[in-house]
């Protein structure tokens, strides 16, 4: 009977002992840190309409700082309340991005340690504790209309040797994935609104003034005055006085304000924007001179609005007229620049002399920067007589619309632009 109970015991720790075996076996067992390779990153999110709100953190080595862009769906309207809630164009860019961030799996886990995510570009943007000012990525936040939680990434470099896969991580988790994906979230403003800022039809343009100047604000004087006007004559342009225009140069023009884009804005004060909307116009209110000179833009005690770096007027056929100011440089672009912009390349028949004359004169073209960001101020007004001229129908509900889109906001163009609009006489003339 003992011997029995010895053999039934051996019998038992054999069985534990396999058991425990198979338990701990390499060739059966799943490291811990692949468990959730292959998984959906988000399971539950499955409607790519249902985001109401994105908010896009990149980050910005060259000054250390993290550069948020937030769009959100409220009150019946998409916002972008990181830009002073200007109107945002939102709703299929943001179901095409939910759409592309909604299905992806953790493919491959490339690592679970802290010290490996600035070599894969996962750091948080917004980690206030990383020490690390590179190999930071980019963070995309959704969530629905009562701001929960969809989806949360911080999405890093992409593979070296593995096309169409990038590095992501879930902030708050130390690990890495290799993710494949084509998703490319864009942080930009300008991909978020409506980009026809003026609603012109390059068909419908008839006359073009371009008023260049600057101001010495130290004596309160104008300086190298100079105006050009273009005059629409069938489907041709010609010079004021006579004389065809360069064409390229032209063309430059015209394409410039038909598809002129803004790359950010600034609001103005409340009692600016009420004044633009009246007809009677801007008051002399302390806040508004202070607002306006703030951006390059002056009121004369005659109620004349100057910029310090001109102007142009834009006649439609429908009895438009657009005034498109030019003020300082905006946050974000650089102040100067020695290397002179395309447009002031001198024309053929310039000489030494005249050139240098140019130069002398005009030294705010030579020290304009493509790179630089120019603050824009817009008005609009409506002619009967000019729409009649012109016979390309009314546009008084436009101006009305226009006018009130255009009071609240000083505008932020890029260097680019800013170069394209403000043609000088001699870039013109000589056709």
């Amino acid at each position: 009977m003992r011997e029995l109970l010895k053999t039934a015991l051996f019998c038992a720790v054999a069985v534990l002992l396999a058991a425990l075996a198979m338990t701990f076996d390499p060739e059966r067992s799943t490291p811990e840190i692949f468990t959730d390779q292959g998984e959906l990153f988000y399971p539950a999110f499955t409607d790519p309409q249902a985001p109401k709100i994105i908010e896009v953190i990149d980050y910005d080595e060259s000054t250390a700082t993290a550069r948020p862009l937030k769009v959100e769906f409220k009150n019946r309207r998409w916002t972008l309340p990181s830009h002073y809630g200007y109107p945002a164009d939102a709703e299929t860019r943001l179901a095409s991005t939910a759409a592309a961030l909604m299905e992806l799996k953790k493919d491959m886990i490339v690592s679970d340690r802290t010290e490996d995510q600035a070599k894969f570009g996962v750091i948080d943007p917004l980690d206030q504790n990383a020490t690390s000012l590179t190999g930071r990525g980019q963070r995309v936040t959704l969530r629905d209309g009562n701001g929960t939680l969809l989806a949360d990434f911080v999405i890093g470099k992409k593979a070296p040797d593995k096309a169409g896969y990038r590095y992501m991580r879930v902030p708050g988790s130390r690990r890495t994935y290799l993710v494949r994906t084509d998703a490319e979230v864009s942080s930009r403003f300008e991909d978020w609104i409506e980009t026809d800022l003026l609603r012109i039809d390059a068909s419908q343009l008839r006359k073009i003034t371009v008023n260049s100047y600057s101001i010495n604000e130290t004596f309160g004087v104008l300086e190298n005055v100079e105006s050009v006007v273009l005059v629409k004559d069938g489907n041709r342009w010609a010079l004021s006085g006579g004389g065809a225009p360069r064409k390229a140069r032209v063309d430059e023009l015209v394409n410039a304000l038909d598809n002129l884009r803004i790359v950010d804005v600034q609001p103005k004060p409340r009692g600016l924007s009420q004044d633009l909307k009246t007809p009677e116009g801007i008051r002399l209110s302390p806040e508004s001179m202070i607002s306006l000179r703030q951006k390059g833009f002056f009121l004369t005690p005659f109620g004349q609005l100057l910029s310090n770096e001109g102007e142009l007027l834009v006649e439609t056929a429908n009895g438009l007229q657009y005034t498109l100011r030019f003020g300082e440089v905006a946050s974000g672009g650089l102040a100067t620049s020695t290397s002179p912009s395309e447009s002031s390349t001198p024309p053929a028949d310039s000489t030494p002399e005249k050139e240098a004359k140019d130069q002398k004169e005009d030294k705010s073209d030579s020290d304009i920067s493509l790179t630089e960001r120019r603050y824009l101020f817009v008005t609009v007004s409506y002619s009967e007589e000019r729409a009649q001229k012109y016979g390309g129908g009314t546009g008084r509900s436009l101006e009305r619309e226009l006018r009130n889109r255009f009071a609240d906001w000083y505008y932020i163009i890029s260097g680019v632009d800013f170069s394209k609009l403000r043609p000088r006489k001699r870039d013109l003339a000589g056709g």
